[in-house]
């Protein structure tokens, strides 16, 4: 019953909590996250314009890049199908141990 009650009590403590709020984060001309107050660092709320936004983003990944992944998981999921098993049931599977009895 204690379990319970302690249970139900910081449940009901930690669903009334508050949320904590993260400090704001700023960012430089270039448009890159940086904390503030350092040098460099835009006014808070400050945003890049959205003209800037195309030039900094990155080509789209070629169907090329995809096969690539698609076959670097297959093979490696191919040499993990070939690993011998190993269950343990066979007498060459075990070395000796310090306390194994000789027969």
């Amino acid at each position: 019953m204690r379990k319970l009650l302690l249970t139900v009590s910081v449940s009901a403590l930690l669903l009334v909590a508050p949320a904590a709020r993260a400090a704001p984060t700023c960012q430089t001309r270039n448009g890159d996250t940086i904390r503030c107050a350092t040098p460099g660092a835009m006014p808070v709320g400050w945003t890049a314009p959205d003209a800037f936004w195309p030039r900094r983003n990155p080509a789209p990944q070629t169907d090329n890049a995809m096969w690539k992944a698609i076959g670097v998981v297959g093979l490696f999921l191919a040499l993990i199908a070939l690993m011998p098993e190993f269950d343990g049931t066979r007498v060459g599977d075990w070395d000796r141990q310090q306390d194994d009895r000789e027969d």
